[in-house]
């Protein structure tokens, strides 16, 4: 079984404030490609993620979408109870949306937040319970994620765990790809 840690950064670390920006159609995109790849290479049978609004939850959306047409489930996982709580109630209402339509939902603590080790007991579960992750995340531009990246980095020290990264010149370059396709596709309808 192969499973596929997926993270990146917060929707508000790349300016994205609403879901009709174009920036998300681009991660999308990106996630898709990346996925199916995988996919097509007998390497991915989950996508496990977690809920934070932005890279997590479209790559959850993206996870559902490929699993109507290949075999592959998509997992949520949170580091507390109550996780989404303190969110308006359009991004609660996604939250639970998501939540509910997933192979998979759990949490990696039975007790609403309490502490930072709640995080760091998150972290450590995703990395030991997945053979490889995904980032959307750009070491020169640190945010939320660099706890994750950091991480991953340091168990990579010990195990074997591949790490990829998209970083902006690869979401550019995505971007790029994405209208061109889109463009022809255009002409020649």
């Amino acid at each position: 079984m192969q499973r596929l840690w997926v993270t990146g950064y917060r929707s508000y670390e790349l300016n994205v404030f609403g879901d009709r920006d174009p920036k998300i159609t681009v991660i999308k995109y990106a996630l898709k490609n990346y996925f199916v790849s995988l996919i097509e290479e007998g390497q991915l049978d989950w996508i496990i993620t977690g809920a934070n609004l932005g890279v997590e939850q479209w790559a959850a959306e993206v996870g559902l979408e490929l699993g109507e047409k290949y075999p592959v489930r998509t997992s949520i996982m949170i580091p507390y109870e109550e996780f989404a709580n303190r969110w308006n109630e359009t991004n609660q209402a996604k939250y639970i949306n998501l939540k509910e339509k997933v192979d998979f939902f759990a949490s990696t603590s039975n007790t609403p937040y309490q502490s930072p080790v709640q995080l760091r007991n998150y972290q450590n579960f995703m990395v030991q319970h997945t053979d490889r992750a995904m980032m959307i995340y750009d070491p020169e531009h640190p945010g939320k994620p660099k706890y994750d990246y950091n991480l991953i980095q340091k168990y990579q020290e010990t195990k074997e765990y591949p790490l990829n990264l998209i970083d902006f010149y690869d979401l550019q370059d995505v971007a790029e790809e994405y209208q061109e396709n889109h463009q022809s596709s255009n002409f020649s309808e």
